[in-house]
């Protein structure tokens, strides 16, 4: 089957693979344009985990101050390369996770950051709350109520504010995939009047 070379264009475009990737991904899907999308989408995924240990000695010091002026972010986001720190895509994702942490306030990067003293704190608040049910149910219970802590206070875990349907963290693996680099959320620090 012939492909047009207008949908390979489109294809690119949408989501930032190679023109040979958007060509062969085309060819295997007869043309079906969504399922050329998504077997992209998830070959990038892939390749995102692989890069996952992969060093980030380069980066960007992104900030954001919201539009009163009582809220204001600094976050460091570390790549492999100088090259990929100047692109665009990677400033507009450091912009949308400053704002991110504007807006959503997290305590940690991710669940492995979060201290053990401050899970284990939870865990006990939520086993007192639910100290009348039997202990499977109980136990479902914490950890359902525990996902919920992570989704509300790691960055990473949390709905991103400009699609709900995707996390931060699925945010990051779409960049790395696009990119082709690892990043990685070092740190970050929020400041607010009045805190």
């Amino acid at each position: 089957m012939a492909i047009d070379t207008s949908n390979v264009k489109k294809l690119r475009e949408q989501t930032g693979a190679g023109v040979l990737d958007c060509k062969n991904a085309l060819e295997k899907s007869d043309g079906d344009f969504e399922k050329a999308a998504e077997s992209l989408r998830k070959k990038g995924l892939a390749k995102a985990a692989k890069k996952d240990s992969r060093g980030t000695p380069e980066g960007r010091v992104g900030s954001y101050i919201h539009t009163n002026g009582k809220i204001g972010v600094l976050i460091e986001v570390n790549c492999e390369t100088d090259f990929v720190a100047r692109n665009d895509v990677f400033a507009d994702l450091v912009k949308d996770i400053c704002m991110q942490v504007a807006a959503t306030d997290p305590m940690s990067t991710s669940r492995e950051t979060i201290s053990q003293e401050t899970i284990e704190k939870e865990k006990k608040s939520y086993s007192e709350e639910f100290k009348d049910k039997p202990d499977k149910v109980r136990d479902k219970i914490i950890e359902g109520k525990m996902e919920n802590f992570y989704k509300e206070n790691c960055l990473l875990d949390q709905p991103f504010i400009k699609d709900n349907d995707q996390t931060v963290g699925d945010l990051l693996k779409n960049a790395i995939a696009k990119l082709g680099e690892n990043i990685k959320i070092n740190r970050f620090a929020r400041f607010a009047i009045g805190e």
